[in-house]
């Protein structure tokens, strides 16, 4: 039984239905009623309209997904925000900085609160945390507070990886490199020249897909991934592995 947060599009969506044709049952949170809706009916799962940044609606979240279905195996707190008022620190406003903070590391803080008991009553859990190959690496073409709250994505992840690895919850951070989402979608059409420096960096010469990405969740919720924990598992196209790219 698995919850994914964000899980009506882009790299949530595909994972939803990856972990459904492996056979979980999902809950899928999101504040896109319509398409989180339609993503439930797709794969018979629970849909919950959720803000992740309401630290109450995150537990009633996982307090329904528990009561639902009686257990939570694979928590993939997934939901995050690149919004373009994020950009350099010298034009970053302190609004823009908070509101990227929240919904993309305080809302995992949230999940991983809430969820916690949940998996350490059972002996047993796998938390998939979305951080990002920009916790790993800098960037010249900044976003300054996305690339904070990743960072402090990984860090979190490691801590509770350590801290709860003996008593049978994992805890591992998904670093996708450019994924071709919505996201990346909004860059292009905002500002292609920027995005195209991002995909001139990936050895592979493309950016990658929400499926690939669902594949790399699918196993680290898995028992396949059973002596992994407190990782940062990079799947990024070898962008983060590249001294430079070929030609």
């Amino acid at each position: 039984m698995a919850v994914v947060t964000g899980g009506a599009s882009g790299i949530g969506l595909a994972s939803v239905r990856r972990l459904a044709a492996e056979g979980a049952h999902l809950v899928i949170a999101d504040l896109d009623v319509e398409a989180g809706t339609a993503a439930a009916e797709e794969v018979e799962g629970l849909f919950v309209e959720v803000d992740v940044t309401d630290q109450e609606a995150v537990e009633g979240l996982f307090h329904q997904a528990r009561e639902t279905y009686g257990r939570i195996d694979v928590a993939f707190n997934n939901a995050g925000i690149s919004p373009p008022e994020d950009d350099s620190i010298l034009v970053t406003g302190v609004e823009a900085w908070r509101r990227v903070q929240e919904v993309n590391l305080t809302s995992v803080y949230y999940c991983c609160k809430a969820v916690l008991p949940y998996m350490l009553e059972q002996g047993k859990g796998s938390i998939i945390n979305t951080a990002s190959f920009v916790a790993v690496m800098g960037a010249a073409t900044s976003q300054i507070s996305y690339s904070a709250s990743k960072g402090g994505v990984l860090s979190m992840t490691r801590e509770l990886g350590v801290q709860f690895a003996r008593q049978g919850v994992r805890v591992n951070a998904l670093c996708p490199g450019p994924v071709n989402t919505p996201l990346l979608q909004e860059l292009f059409a905002s500002d292609e020249e920027r995005a195209q420096r991002r995909l001139v960096h990936v050895p592979m010469g493309r950016f990658g897909e929400p499926e690939e990405m669902a594949a790399a969740v699918a196993f680290l919720a898995s028992d396949d991934s059973s002596f992994m924990t407190a990782s940062s598992f990079l799947v990024d196209g070898g962008i983060a592995g590249a001294y430079v790219t070929p030609v």
